[in-house]
């Protein structure tokens, strides 16, 4: 089987079922493990957001929105030469990930040809069950039982802790301007002994005004900006310097965390479960001093 994937996650995945030979085109996101970067890359964004700001990065994509234009191109020529029988591709969001719009295009300059498969994951439960779909689709029922079993068992560990305090937490998945991180982040929250208060699991990201945190207070704040890792996170929260109310809040002065959100917490792919593992170490160092995570996959940002 032939295989293009539009999702980074959905990658990582069919290496993880033992596939990567079968992989014959991915995205420009498409990253981990290490030897995906060397496929070729059939879809690419049409702007280069790594010589943007994120306030720029944001405008170009709601003016993009606004006109009906293109958020990714899709290589007809690569795509064509890469001859797929399967597509790989999410409903979730038009801007992670190529969306409808690329998966029709795809689809069309292919004559039809190629069955399609479609992922929508919300929360940390629909991940498991997408990781299942993939491997049903690919006939590796087995392995991804397995994957499964074992992303589900270190679920289970983090909720397992015995906590006595559940703090506030507010997890920001862009800076400038300020948006909610949702889908997935409320329920890692949940899971990993803290109170998420303005998002909901299962709804998208969106704008968050200043006040809504104010009124929210919250004890601890994650900043994870959709696939930024923590130096980029860094230079971006250079706009917020003097920023008189943001360096008011309380949880700007004592807890405050910036974490590798391109790597643990952006994309539904199961290193999300290291994304809940690395939650817990922020809420609750002291109960999960047992759990293991990556080395400077978070940072707490003092002064």
């Amino acid at each position: 089987m032939r295989i293009v994937s539009f999702l980074p996650s959905a990658t990582e995945v069919l290496y993880k079922l033992g596939l990567g030979n079968q992989i014959v085109g991915v995205t420009h996101e498409c990253k981990y493990p290490p030897a995906a970067k060397r496929k070729p890359r059939v879809i690419r964004p049409s702007f280069d957001p790594t010589r943007m700001s994120g306030r720029q990065i944001d405008s170009t994509i709601v003016e993009i929105v606004r006109s009906g234009k293109d958020i990714y191109l899709v290589d007809e020529k690569m795509l064509k030469n890469a001859e797929p029988d399967l597509i790989v591709a999410q409903g979730l969001c038009e801007v992670c990930s190529p969306f409808t719009k690329e998966i029709a295009r795809a689809v069309n300059i292919l004559g039809g040809k190629p069955d399609v498969i479609v992922l929508d994951p919300r929360d940390l439960d629909d991940i498991l069950v997408s990781i299942m779909d993939i491997a049903d689709k690919v006939d590796r029922v087995e392995q991804g039982r397995k994957l499964v079993c074992s992303l589900q068992s270190r679920i289970d560990a983090v909720r397992a802790m015995d906590v006595k305090h559940r703090p506030k937490v507010l997890c920001i998945e862009w800076v400038d301007p300020f948006f909610t991180a949702g889908h997935w982040v409320p329920q890692i929250v949940e899971y990993a002994g803290g109170i998420n208060g303005i998002s909901r699991t299962g709804e998208p990201s969106r704008r968050l005004d200043i006040k809504e945190i104010e009124d929210f207070d919250p004890e601890i704040i994650v900043m994870m900006p959709c696939g930024f890792g923590i130096k980029r996170t860094l230079q971006e929260m250079k706009v917020l310097k003097n920023n008189q109310r943001w360096n008011s809040l309380k949880a700007v002065k004592n807890n405050f965390y910036v974490v590798d959100s391109g790597s643990y917490f952006s994309k539904p792919s199961p290193r999300t479960i290291t994304g809940l593992e690395i939650m817990a170490k922020i809420i609750h160092p002291k109960e999960a001093k047992r759990i293991k995570v990556p080395a400077n996959s978070f940072k707490r940002i003092t002064g």
